[in-house]
């Protein structure tokens, strides 16, 4: 098993806390790689030998991106729907159903070449860990081969058959979900990890969503959930009660809502790139975390609400509109988005931890946030190899 020792790194970002801060930063580092993994951290005068170098020449190196919420696979775009929103047509969650329709028209080879090039975009600006969705076939047949697809590009794959409920089951809501529950969901199962539901207004009731949930676990499958994103609602109580990972969006809190998350541990996922893109209120991050609630940041990326691959651009606008400091924006995109994902071998750079890491061309991760819109990542390395 070879080494490769990375040295001259102006700041570390480890995530360790045993180092004495949220970032666990360490200043004039290096870090040896061995295999796949970290095997070594620490000052750069103390760097043991390894089997090849690479001087980064003061540049900073943080824990690759974790991107815990994305909905890659799809065919379209709905570019014309951004246009009226910004001409003050409000965002509803109808739009999904144009979506629907191309992606189902979409060969697998056309839905492949998509999740590809949205993967390499993400990967070039420091993005190691994706999650997938599924969600815009909405038939057993589309679903499945969805996630099918997404399993090519990642292990995160979460079936969100309950998306919206489609056009032909517009008068029979029950049937659908009867669907979701039955037959697309032992079609779905064997391709995902986890079970999603849209909890909102034109999506899915709590009763609904509940039983898709319950449904989804019975089957081996860990839950998530969309919370209140378009208003205050019952989502984030029903994460918080099914043990669910995550409850994204988190956009209308009440107090009790952040009680919950904050006694519980489900993760507050939030997604400032879909507030950019609908002109919605953000979510009050800083309202979370003092709460104690944990935070992750996640680009949803998706062809309707906010159409943004981009991990850095997210952190840029969580210190921006949501009252994060750099440093917790950060945490939250890596460490945060591992905890919605509930992996340990993700988001920091210790010692075993998988050597998933970004270099960026810059000398503290604080420029992420203080040069927005700039590419600043250098290199990426997931599992210890860079591409």
């Amino acid at each position: 098993m070879t080494s490769l020792l990375l040295t001259g790194i102006g700041s570390l970002v480890t995530n360790d806390p045993a180092r004495g801060d949220l970032l666990g930063e360490v200043r004039d580092a290096a870090l040896v790689i061995e295999g796949s993994k970290v095997a070594w951290v620490g000052f750069r005068r103390d760097a043991p030998a390894a089997d090849g170098s690479l001087d980064l020449g003061g540049r900073a190196v943080i824990p690759g991106f974790v991107d815990s919420h994305s909905h890659l696979v799809f065919a379209g775009d709905r570019a014309e729907e951004f246009a009226a929103r910004m001409t003050g047509t409000p965002y509803s969650a109808g739009g999904i159903r144009t979506t629907v329709a191309a992606t189902r028209q979409a060969t697998d080879e056309a839905l492949t070449a998509n999740v590809s090039r949205l993967v390499t975009e993400m990967r070039r600006q420091g993005t190691t860990t994706v999650e997938i969705k599924s969600g815009y076939g909405l038939t057993v047949a589309d679903e499945a081969r969805a996630l099918e697809i997404a399993g090519h590009f990642t292990d995160e794959t979460t079936y969100l058959g309950a998306h919206v409920v489609p056009a032909e089951f517009a008068e029979d809501p029950a049937g659908y979900v009867a669907l979701v529950t039955g037959p697309m969901l032992e079609a779905a199962a064997p391709h995902a990890k986890w079970v999603d539901v849209f909890v909102e207004r034109g999506a899915f009731d709590e009763d609904q969503a509940r039983a898709i949930l319950t449904a989804g676990l019975a089957s081996g499958l860990q839950a998530r959930v969309h919370a209140n994103q378009l208003g205050e609602g019952p989502g984030v109580q029903l994460a918080c009660s099914v043990g669910a990972a995550a409850a994204d969006h988190c956009t209308y809190l009440s107090d009790a809502d952040i009680d919950a998350l904050a006694s519980t541990g489900v993760v507050a996922g939030l997604l400032p790139a879909v507030e950019f893109s609908t002109r919605s209120p953000y979510p009050d991050a800083r309202r979370l975390i003092d709460a104690g609630v944990t935070v992750a940041l996640a680009t949803d990326c998706n062809p309707g609400s906010g159409y943004s691959s981009s991990m850095p651009f997210c952190i840029a606008l969580a210190v921006r509109e949501m009252h994060m400091t750099p440093t917790e924006a950060l945490w939250s995109a890596t460490a945060g988005g591992a905890a919605s994902l509930r992996r340990t071998d993700i988001g920091h750079l210790t010692p075993g931890a998988q050597a998933d890491l970004t270099v960026l061309d810059a000398p503290s991760h604080l420029h992420l946030a203080y040069r927005p819109g700039v590419p600043l990542v250098s290199h990426t390395f997931i599992a210890g190899r860079p591409v």
